[in-house]
């Protein structure tokens, strides 16, 4: 398992990607984009919940971001 903020990262990179073409890898990498915004959402929320499932610190940066 990663960090919410691993998956952010993949997010990131996926648009800087999508970026530099055009059509359907676009669009795919878009998607892709969302789908990790989606599973770092998902991974945060569990983090804030079960603090004990957190990796390195994790459960301190969910909860920086979450008072964003």
């Amino acid at each position: 398992m990663k960090k919410a903020s691993e998956y952010r990262q993949h997010a990131v990179e996926c648009r800087q990607l999508a970026a530099g073409v055009a059509g359907p890898q676009r669009d795919q990498l878009l998607e892709m984009a969302n789908t990790w915004e989606r599973l770092a959402a998902e991974r945060s929320e569990l983090v804030q919940r079960h603090p004990e499932i957190g990796l390195g610190g994790e459960h301190h940066e969910e909860t920086i971001i979450a008072a964003e």
